[in-house]
């Protein structure tokens, strides 16, 4: 069994800056890749960061610039830190993680439980 606990969201001013935390457990192998979605109310949930195990790092346009998306390996850990914040950043985000098993040795793909970041005017 495998968990992906997120946490570090909340309410923050336009300019502002917060940092997300996730943190995977369980029957893990090794993490191919961890990433960060984010849904914003009535619209699809979208890819904002992700982080391949080598380091090798991609940006939704959209927060390029503004964020960054680090892993410590040893501790199967994602951290995205959030700068420059504004409204439109405003929504539920989700960590995700590509996870080889432990025990199965096959490559799953696991979800946080979302934390929302509101970023007020």
């Amino acid at each position: 069994q495998v968990q992906l606990v997120e946490s570090g969201g909340g309410l923050v001013q336009t300019g502002g800056s917060l940092r997300l935390s996730c943190a995977a457990s369980g029957s893990i192998f090794s993490i191919n890749a961890m990433a960060w979605y984010r849904q914003a109310p009535g619209k699809q949930r979208e890819l904002v960061a992700a982080i391949r195990s080598g380091g090798n790092t991609n940006y939704a346009d959209s927060v390029k610039g503004r964020f960054r998306i680090s892993r410590d390996n040893a501790q199967n850990t994602a951290y995205l830190q959030m700068n420059s914040l504004k409204p439109e950043d405003t929504a539920v985000y989700y960590c995700n993680a590509e996870i080889i098993g432990q025990v199965t040795r096959w490559v799953d793909d696991y979800w946080g439980q979302g934390t929302q970041v509101t970023v007020s005017s």
